[in-house]
């Protein structure tokens, strides 16, 4: 094979666009130091890379997967969904032998009882040692 064209390629990835951007991929990777499948022979990395898609050294999916990571900027994990972790019960009414989740009461307080209670607050007085 002297020259490797397109039509060489064609029925290796059927689309041209396709096979561009997987040919200038690999054409790149070449470029920065990945080993080469084929002999050279004097050609340019753009000419090697199709030939080696042309000559089935690289499986056409496996350049469109490290295309495709490479284009990415994040990257997601997937991390594990956060386990609940039960209630402890108050340890005054566990030693009274009161270890029940159901025993437990919270205070409720409406937003009328919250403001009343902020209403109340009355702001810090500046003391002598805080004017310096």
């Amino acid at each position: 094979m002297a020259r490797v064209t397109v039509e060489d390629c064609i029925d290796k990835v059927e689309n041209r666009f396709e096979l561009v951007l997987l040919a200038s991929h690999r054409a790149r990777m070449i470029a920065s130091g990945s080993s080469i499948l084929v002999a050279r022979d004097n050609d340019k990395n753009p000419v090697v890379a199709l030939r080696e898609i042309a000559d089935e050294k690289l499986k056409p999916e496996d350049l469109k997967e490290d295309l495709i990571h490479s284009l990415q900027k994040h990257v997601e994990v997937d991390e594990p969904e956060q386990e609940t972790v039960p209630l402890l019960a108050n340890p005054a009414s566990a030693a009274a032998g009161g270890g029940s989740d159901s025993e437990i009461q919270f205070d409720r307080m409406s937003e009328e009882d919250l403001l009343r209670g902020l209403d109340g607050l009355v702001p810090p007085t500046e003391s002598a040692d805080d004017e310096d």
